[in-house]
């Protein structure tokens, strides 16, 4: 009886130790499942906080584009935003009772009669006639037609050798057919004042040569090079006369450079204009401009803040504050800025008027007066 009841309890011990492995096996398996999923789950969770954060940093930076205006950035208030919605819809130009084209009293620069023919005498115009009606008939009466016929025109350049058989080619001549300097001057002009581009240059001056020329983009891009080139002492000799004046006025202009938007920053006087090409309006580009960075008298702007940084002190443009005053008045129904604009148009007006006699400042008095208004 008892060794058959400890065989028993062995058998059950047995089973129950078999089970046991089992079960631990089992649980191995599973916890070896649970770990790769708790490993995968992890990698998903730092994928998930990461994605989290880049959108995080989208959202603000979204934000913040959408909370400039023209209180806190360079924009103007054309671009601010209220309601999803530009608040500023107006445009700043008063409409008139004024017709189009020239006004009364204004002197024209049309050409007359008296100065073609000057030109004609002169050689100055190829003169050519043509007739309309019997030309047998004994009086006619003169009309003038002013044109363009553009001609290629070809020189031959004949270099002869010296006594012991060299020949002295001039570094402009290096090869065997060149461009003359009124093409390189005309391509230039299109690109520096026309703000075209190369291709479009090239295109331009072959369709007006009957497509005789064959410029490439290539040659219109080495005519501005060697522009460049040249042209830099001039632009240091600009420079130098900018930084000695007492007031420099300065702007930017939206350009597009192979399908980017970059600027061109201007700054002029009444007789002189420096132009710097930049890819932005930030502060860290302006530090980049020697002029700023040298420049000691008062700059005239509209309202770009980067330009605080640079100069002794600064002048808003009289157009932009005008478009201040005017947005205030509409948005909220001030009459103070109304009179502002009158006192600033009538002080302008008064400065124009003497300027006109010779007198190039107001009175320490005047001055003291529009003060007090």
């Amino acid at each position: 009886m008892g060794g058959n009841y400890e065989r028993g309890l062995y058998h059950q011990l047995m089973e129950v130790m078999e089970r046991l492995d089992a079960v631990e096996k089992e649980s191995k398996t599973e916890i070896k499942h649970l770990n790769d999923e708790i490993s995968h789950l992890k990698k998903e969770n730092q994928y998930l906080r990461e994605e989290n954060q880049l959108l995080r940093d989208d959202n603000a930076r979204m934000k913040s584009i959408l909370d400039n205006n023209s209180s806190n950035t360079s924009q103007p208030p054309s671009t601010d935003q209220k309601g999803g919605k530009p608040v500023n819809l107006y445009n700043g130009r008063k409409k008139t009772d004024r017709k189009v084209g020239g006004q009364k009293g204004h002197k024209g620069i049309t050409l007359t009669k008296k100065a073609v023919e000057e030109k004609i005498c002169s050689g100055k115009y190829h003169h050519q006639v043509q007739v309309i009606g019997n030309p047998t008939g004994k009086t006619y009466i003169t009309k003038y037609e002013v044109d363009l016929n553009v001609v290629p025109v070809i020189t031959e350049i004949r270099i002869y050798a010296d006594e012991e058989g060299h020949y002295a080619i001039p570094f402009e001549y290096h090869s065997d057919v060149v461009y003359g300097a009124n093409i390189k001057a005309m391509a230039v002009t299109l690109y520096s004042e026309g703000v075209m581009s190369n291709d479009r240059i090239a295109s331009f001056l072959n369709a007006v040569s009957g497509d005789e020329l064959n410029l490439s983009e290539g040659s219109i891009y080495h005519f501005c090079k060697n522009f460049s080139k040249k042209s830099e002492s001039s632009i240091m000799h600009i420079e130098e006369e900018l930084l000695n004046q007492s007031v420099v006025a300065t702007d930017a202009t939206v350009i597009t450079v192979n399908g980017e938007q970059k600027y061109i920053r201007n700054f002029s006087t009444v007789k002189s204009v420096l132009y710097r090409a930049r890819k932005d309006k930030t502060l860290d580009t302006m530090h980049k401009i020697r002029f700023l960075e040298n420049f000691t008298g008062i700059l005239v702007h509209d309202h770009e803040t980067a330009l605080y940084h640079f100069g002794i002190e600064h002048a808003e443009c009289n157009v932009h504050i005008i478009r201040y005053l005017r947005k205030n008045t509409e948005d909220s129904g001030n009459t103070w800025s109304d009179q502002m604009i009158k006192l600033l148009c009538e002080i302008n007006q008064e400065r124009k008027k003497r300027e006109g006699k010779g007198a190039f400042f107001l009175e320490a008095s005047v001055i003291t007066e529009y003060k007090n208004r």
